[in-house]
């Protein structure tokens, strides 16, 4: 089991290395390789149903991320991705100290609801020091507090039609007409797992604007690109296909896998 954990994210290195340069360089040939029914496509397509089928029938629905001690927290979290959104929203918030900021959760639920940053600093919470295992290949080992999710759905109430939670996010990236905004999202097995936070705190203080201030969410059994940063909102829904490039994410979109176990 660990032998397949560890060439499946060598590969992914690999491929989001190799895939990152084409895109970078401005060569057509990225759309070419992530384009539907192309072999590197499905490829990872099977690759991805490979892992989610194994780590779900093998470790366990609820088996948790290996968590450490405070002495193994050896630097400052690395900071990935956007480190600081220039959305009007965001930098108005940010100009707050968040102080006016709110999290929506809706879509297919019961009860709806929004609550305030403090509000969600009185809710009962989770701390847990886990290792960030990056696609690109570095690993950073961090404290982490924040809200669990099931929490969160437990106020919220989802109907028995809601599948995935979505993470709206406010981070805007390039592509498309005014650019496309972050998003991640996740099924019901992990949005429920002891280890899912939403963190507000980061190794004994706020959550740094780096590492995605006010609210970001920790899936402990998940590659980084699947803990959205900056979420703006959260949506329960049946089917992702509607949502931006219908994969489930901002990076699966652009061909990684939607399932990003480790």
């Amino acid at each position: 089991m660990k032998k397949l954990m560890l060439t499946r994210r060598r590969f992914l290195t690999a491929a989001a290395a190799g895939l990152a340069g084409t895109a970078l360089a401005g060569c057509d040939a990225f759309d070419g390789m992530m384009a539907p029914g192309s072999p590197v496509r499905n490829f990872l397509a099977g690759a991805n149903d490979l892992t989610l089928g194994v780590q779900r029938a093998l470790i366990g629905r609820e088996a948790l991320a290996r968590e450490f001690s405070e002495s193994e927290i050896r630097q400052g979290m690395r900071p990935n991705g956007a480190t600081n959104p220039n959305s009007m929203d965001y930098m108005f918030l940010r100009q707050g100290n968040f102080g006016l900021y709110t999290l929506e959760v809706g879509g297919l639920c019961e009860a709806p609801q929004s609550w305030s940053l403090e509000e969600l600093h009185n809710m009962p919470s989770r701390t847990q020091i886990t290792r960030h295992d990056c696609v690109e290949g570095w690993s950073c080992i961090a404290k982490w507090t924040g809200v669990p999710l099931a929490h969160i759905l437990g106020e919220v109430k989802p109907r028995a039609s809601a599948r995935f939670v979505v993470f709206h996010c406010f981070d805007v990236h390039a592509g498309g007409a005014g650019g496309v905004p972050y998003y991640e999202s996740i099924d019901m097995i992990d949005a429920y797992h002891p280890q899912t936070i939403l963190a507000y705190g980061m190794n004994g203080a706020p959550l740094p604007v780096e590492n995605g201030a006010p609210l970001r969410v920790r899936i402990e059994r998940q590659l980084g690109y699947k803990m959205a940063k900056y979420i703006s909102r959260i949506e329960l829904v049946e089917d992702l296909s509607p949502l931006w490039g219908g994969k489930g994410g901002y990076w699966e979109d652009l061909g990684y896998d939607w399932y990003a176990g480790i």
